[in-house]
Parts: C-alpha cells; sequence; structure tokens
C-alpha cells in the first residue's frame, strides 16, 4: 500500500497566474476597481442629502441675494475666499473652521483657493456698516496697507431689484426653499429690510430668521448697490451659533 499526500498549491503559486498573464491582471484590476468604486458611490443614491443640517442657517433674505449678486458680478471671489480650513492657524485667525451646511444654500458656492485678501466667511458682524462703506469707497481709509481696488460707485447706483423674485424662482428650482410667498414678496421684503420699517419688519422676519433690518436708504426707496452688498457681507458667519453646534457635536 502506497501512501499519497496531497500537495497543495502555495499562494504565490496561486497568484502567478496573474503575474504571467498580462489580461488576466488587468481583468482582476478592474474588477478590484469597479467593486470599491460601487461600494463608494452606491450608498449616495441613498442618501437624501450629504450635508448635515445645522440649526440657524436659511436662504438669503432678498436684499442679501442681491447683494451676493454683485459680489460675484465684481469678482470677489478672485481675491477673497470664504472658507476656513479646520486648520489651527486658520481657526485662530478667521475664526471657526467652515461648516458645509453654511454653504448649502450657495449656487455657486464662494469656497475658493487664493487669498490676496483676507478670508470672509466669518465678516458678518465685526465691522460696522459704515466701515463696509468706507472700505469700498476707498479701502487705505481703514486699511492702509490694502491693495484692494476701490468701488466707489457701488454706493452711487441704484440697486435693481426688478428681477430678484426671478432669481429667487429659479434657486428655488435648484432645491432653495423659497416659497412662492416669499418670491412674490421679493422687492417689498427687500425694502423692508433696507428700511427697517416696523410695520413689516414681523412678517419679514417669519420668512428670514435673525436678518438684520436696519435703514440702509430704503425709507424713499433708494437702496443702492454697495447697501446690498454690505447686506450680504454682515450676514457670512452669523446664522450659526457655534457654541450650541460644538456642546451638541461633543454630546454625540
Amino acid at each position: 500500500m502506497t501512501n499519497s499526500t496531497t500537495h497543495k498549491p502555495s499562494l504565490w503559486q496561486r497568484h502567478a497566474i496573474f503575474e504571467k498573464n498580462s489580461i488576466i491582471l488587468i481583468v482582476g484590476i478592474l474588477v478590484a476597481i469597479s467593486i470599491g468604486g460601487l461600494v463608494e458611490v452606491l450608498p449616495l443614491f441613498y442618501l437624501k442629502s450629504t450635508i448635515e443640517k445645522v440649526e440657524g442657517v436659511r436662504p438669503y433674505s432678498p436684499l442679501e441675494l442681491a447683494g451676493r449678486n454683485i459680489y460675484v458680478r465684481e469678482g470677489c471671489y478672485n481675491c477673497h475666499s470664504q472658507m476656513v480650513r479646520p486648520l489651527r492657524d486658520e481657526v485662530e485667525r478667521y475664526g471657526h473652521y467652515s461648516l458645509a451646511a453654511e454653504s448649502m444654500y450657495d449656487h455657486p458656492f464662494q469656497w475658493g483657493s487664493k487669498r490676496t485678501g483676507p478670508d470672509l466667511a466669518r465678516v458678518g458682524a465685526k465691522y460696522s456698516d459704515d466701515w463696509h462703506r468706507d472700505h469700498l469707497r476707498n479701502p487705505r481709509s481703514v486699511v492702509p496697507a490694502s491693495i484692494m481696488p476701490g468701488y466707489p460707485w457701488l454706493e452711487q447706483t441704484p440697486l435693481d431689484i426688478a428681477h430678484i423674485g426671478e432669481d429667487m424662482a429659479v434657486l428655488s428650482i435648484e432645491g432653495v426653499p423659497y416659497t412662492p410667498e416669499m418670491i412674490a414678496s421679493a422687492v417689498s421684503d427687500a425694502k423692508t429690510q433696507g428700511s427697517a420699517d416696523d410695520g413689516a419688519t414681523a412678517a419679514f422676519l417669519k420668512s428670514y430668521p435673525k436678518a438684520i433690518t436696519r435703514d440702509l436708504g430704503g425709507n424713499n426707496g433708494r437702496l443702492t448697490e454697495a447697501d446690498a452688498l454690505i447686506a450680504y457681507l454682515q450676514l457670512l458667519g452669523t446664522q450659526v451659533d457655534f457654541k450650541l453646534y460644538d456642546d451638541k457635536a461633543n454630546i454625540r
């Protein structure tokens, strides 16, 4: 009687087929990449949103949206970013790192990567309206070392908000939660925020909580492009209570 032993191929011998046959190797690589890609991509189709909703974030008011349009038109994003990265030096200089939810209603977002001037993600409420007005008129009057060009014509150009409701209607198609009522009252809401009309402020604040209403010249319908841009800048970074957000994040 003869003893026979079964010889099992080693791991190397099993893998040799891939090393010796380039076609099989390529097929194996494609299969591995396909499986990895599907694992990463497929779960996203079952998520309603990849952005964590944060309390306090709301769509722009008509006046703020008009200011943002001017900000984009003038190319301010070429020198200023709006994203504080989660790095110690950035947080110490600019404030809490940016959250994705803060830009969820931006089309397009203004994150940027080049900073000729400072990041503006937390500029809201940092300076007064008058400071911003002087800065737009002549940046050197408030920041002597600034290389920013002046924009004196903004405070001399009447704000055209006749079509701001149409802008909001387009954004609503893209997912911004503007209601038909908000779109219909866009022009009057812009004037209310810029004139601090006590009679209409309560209704306005129901649609845009914590919006700052102040007399920017809207009492006589004389809002300027500078007024709208300032309203937009004063909003940046003010919607989220970061102390409350961090406390909730620590609890989780």
